[in-house]
C-alpha cells in the first residue's frame, strides 16, 4: 500500500476530507489422520530443533524466549527498555526482529510505548482497564517522513491509555490491529503534521472521546464504542458501533451497520492467579458494543499448561507433534522456517501468536492447515511466502469440506500474508477457506509493492483470498496487489463487512492483465454460479505506474441476481495512473482524468 494524501490541518478537515485529492506516490505429515496432505520435502534449516514429546508449560513462570519481555508496575527502567526495542523496529520494515510486550495488571505512569514494526504491547488483565497506563501508546512516521502508508505490522492489544495531551496517536495503515483497547481521551489516526495514511482496523475498543482519522483514506471499526467520529476521506466501515456517525455513503462516506452479525473477539493472554492464561472469548450474533464493557467477558480461560510453547528455530515436526498430543499452541516472536504445513486437526485447538511470529515454508510448501472440525481459533500469525512456489500458503479446511459448524466456526484473525517484500517469495494462491461458516476478521493478505524480491514475474502470486466454503463471514478483508483476481467467492451465502484493495501497480502493460474478454481481473469476484452474497463498504483502488494507459473494466465482478446485492461500492484511479471503466460490472461511472476522486455505487443491483 502507497496511496497518500496531501497533509491537511484539522481547520479544513471538517469540510473537505470527504473529496481531497489524492497525490499517488510509487512508494505434511497427516495428524490424527484427520488431514490427508503429504508432506513436501524440503531441507530442515540446521538450526530446527528436533521432534519430542512436548514437556507440560509451567504456567506460573513459563518460558516465553528471548523476545518476549514482561513487565509489571514496579519493574525499574521500564521506559528505557521500551526506547530500546523501539530504536531496533522503527524502520525495521522487513527486518528479522520480533518483539511482544506484555504489561501485568496494574498502573504504569510516565510511559509512551513508540511502537516500530513487529512489536506488539499487550496487557494481561481480564479487561482492559486493568492495566491502565497514565501515558501512550503511539505509533507515528519520523521513519518515513511523516508518510505513514507504510507503517505496517504492529499492535496494540487489552489496555487502558489516559493521553498525557489528551490524544493518543495511532497512525498506521494494514495489519497493525488496535484490539480490546480503552483510550480514556481522543483517538488520532493520521500522523503528525495529518500526513499522509491508509489503515486500519479497531475492535472491541472504547474510545471515550473522538476518533479524528484525518488523512486516513478507509478504515473498519467492529464492536466497540467511540465518543465521536470526525470525518471520512473514502471508506469508513463501522458494524455493532456505539456512538458511530449515521450511515450516508458517499458524502460522507460513511457505511454504518447497527450490528456485527457474527462476531467472536481475538483469544488473549492474562495473568490470572499466580499463572499464565489464555481467555478465548464466546461467539456473539447481532453484536454491538465491546465485549468487555458491561461485566465479565463471555468465554473460557484456558491455562497456560493446556499450551505448547514454540520458539524460533523450532520445526514443523516438532510443533505438530504437540498438536497431535492435544496441546495448544502459543507461537512466540520469531521468524519459522517449515519443511511442512504446521497442521491443526483437533476441534477448538487454539493457535494464538505473540510478536508477529512468521512462517516461512519451504519447498513448495504450505504454511498452515486446518481440518475441517469445529471452533478452531487462528490468531495473530504473518505468513511469508518462500522462493519455491506454494500452490497455498494457508488452507482453512480441506478441500470439500462440507461439515456445518454455524455454532462453533472456526475463526481466524490478524493472519497476514506477504509475498515478497521481504525476500524472493511466490505462492499461486495465499488463503483458501473450504470450511464452511468460517469467520475471517482482520486479514491484510499482500503481494509487496516494494522491498526485495518485487516484480511483476519475480513475485508472482495469482490469487489472494479463495472462498469455497458456504456461510463464510469476512470482518475487515484488506487483500492487495495480486496478478489475477484478489479475491474469487465461490461459496453460497458469503458476507463480507468492509474490503479495501490496490489493484497490482506493476502490470507491464494491458495485455498481462487481459481476462478472456475483459480487461483485467476483477479486484473483487463473486463466482457466476452463486446466487447468494451480500458486500458492505467496498473499494478498490488502481495505480498503473508501470503502464498508465491500463483500463481496468471494473473493480467488481458478480452474477446479477437477486440474492447478490452491495451496498457502498467505490473504485478510484490514483492520480490517474490506470482507469476503471465501471465499478461493479457495467455499472458506475468511469474514473477519469488526474484527479483522485472515487466513482461510487450505492446499491447494486
Amino acid at each position: 500500500m502507497s496511496a497518500q494524501l496531501p497533509p491537511t490541518p484539522e481547520s479544513a478537515v471538517k469540510t473537505s476530507m470527504a473529496r481531497r485529492t489524492a497525490l499517488a506516490a510509487a512508494l505434511a505429515v497427516p495428524v490424527g489422520g484427520l488431514l490427508a496432505h503429504p508432506a513436501v520435502a524440503a531441507a530442515t534449516p540446521p538450526q530446527a530443533r528436533p521432534a519430542h514429546r512436548a514437556e507440560a508449560t509451567d504456567a506460573a513462570d513459563p518460558d516465553f524466549g528471548p523476545h518476549v519481555i514482561v513487565f509489571d508496575p514496579s519493574t525499574p527502567g521500564i521506559q528505557a527498555r521500551l526506547d530500546e526495542v523501539f530504536r531496533q523496529q522503527e524502520s525495521a520494515q522487513f527486518g528479522t526482529g520480533r518483539w511482544a510486550l506484555l504489561l501485568k495488571p496494574g498502573t504504569y505512569s510516565g510511559l509512551n510505548a513508540q511502537l516500530g514494526f513487529y512489536t506488539s504491547i499487550m496487557g494481561l488483565g481480564l479487561s482492559p482497564d486493568d492495566t491502565h497506563i497514565n501515558g501512550d501508546v503511539t505509533v507515528d512516521a519520523g521513519w518515513f517522513g511523516g508518510n505513514a502508508t507504510q507503517n505496517f505490522w504492529r499492535s496494540a492489544e487489552n489496555l487502558s491509555l489516559a493521553p498525557v495531551s489528551g490524544t493518543n496517536r495511532w497512525a498506521v495503515s494494514q495489519a497493525a490491529p488496535f484490539r480490546r483497547m480503552h483510550v480514556r481521551g481522543d483517538l488520532n489516526l493520521s500522523p503528525d503534521g495529518y500526513g499522509w495514511a491508509s489503515g486500519g482496523y479497531i475492535a472491541d475498543s472504547r474510545i471515550d472521546g473522538t476518533v479524528r482519522p484525518y488523512s486516513q483514506q478507509q478504515w473498519y471499526t467492529r464492536d466497540s464504542a467511540v465518543g465521536g467520529w470526525l470525518n471520512g476521506v473514502w471508506n469508513m466501515v463501522q458494524s455493532g458501533v456505539e456512538g458511530a456517525p449515521a450511515d450516508a455513503f458517499p458524502d460522507p462516506p460513511y457505511t454504518t451497520l447497527e450490528t456485527t452479525p457474527v462476531s467472536r473477539e481475538k483469544p488473549f493472554l492474562h495473568f490470572d492467579g499466580g499463572e499464565y492464561r489464555v481467555f478465548v472469548p464466546a461467539l456473539r450474533t447481532e453484536a454491538r458494543g465491546t465485549s468487555w464493557g458491561r461485566g465479565t467477558p463471555q468465554g473460557e480461560s484456558l491455562s497456560l499448561s493446556a499450551f505448547h510453547i514454540a520458539k524460533e528455530g523450532d520445526s514443523a515436526e516438532s510443533i505438530n507433534a504437540a498438536l497431535a498430543q492435544g496441546l495448544n499452541l502459543l507461537l512466540t516472536p520469531g521468524v519459522y522456517h517449515l519443511d511442512r504445513p504446521i497442521e491443526v486437526g483437533r476441534a477448538n485447538t487454539v493457535v494464538l501468536g505473540i510478536g508477529y511470529p512468521t512462517l516461512v515454508p519451504g519447498g513448495g510448501a504450505a504454511a498452515l492447515r486446518t481440518a475441517d472440525v469445529d471452533g478452531i481459533r487462528l490468531a495473530g500469525i504473518l505468513v511469508d511466502a518462500g522462493p519455491v512456489n506454494s500452490p497455498v500458503l494457508v488452507e482453512i479446511g480441506p478441500e470439500g469440506a462440507g461439515a456445518a459448524h454455524a455454532a462453533n466456526p472456526t475463526t481466524v484473525q490478524d493472519l497476514f500474508v506477504r509475498i515478497g517484500g521481504a525476500g524472493a517469495g511466490r505462492a499461486t494462491t495465499s488463503i483458501v477457506v473450504n470450511s464452511d461458516h468460517t469467520i475471517v476478521d482482520h486479514t491484510w493478505v499482500w503481494r509487496a509493492d516494494h522491498g526485495d524480491g518485487v516484480g511483476w514475474e519475480t513475485n508472482r502470486a495469482d490469487y489472494g483470498v479463495v472462498v469455497n466454503g458456504d456461510d463464510v463471514l469476512a470482518t475487515g478483508l484488506f487483500v492487495e496487489h495480486f496478478n489475477k483476481y484478489d479475491v474469487q467467492w465461490n461459496g453460497e451465502r458469503g458476507r463480507t463487512v468492509f474490503y479495501q484493495n490496490e489493484k497490482a501497480y506493476d502490470a507491464p502493460d494491458q495485455a498481462a492483465i487481459q481476462n478472456g474478454s475483459t480487461r483485467g481481473y476483477a479486484a473483487y469476484k463473486v463466482a457466476d454460479h452463486v446466487t447468494a452474497h451480500e458486500g458492505w463498504g467496498l473499494g478498490s483502488y488502481c495505480y498503473y505506474n508501470v503502464a498508465p494507459s491500463i483500463v481496468q473494466e471494473h473493480g467488481f465482478a458478480a452474477p446479477t441476481v437477486p440474492g447478490v446485492r452491495f451496498h457502498h461500492l467505490l473504485v478510484v484511479s490514483l492520480g490517474g495512473q490506470g482507469q476503471y471503466a465501471h465499478v461493479v460490472n457495467g455499472t458506475g461511472a468511469p474514473t477519469s482524468g488526474t484527479a483522485t476522486v472515487p466513482s461510487t455505487v450505492v446499491s447494486y443491483p
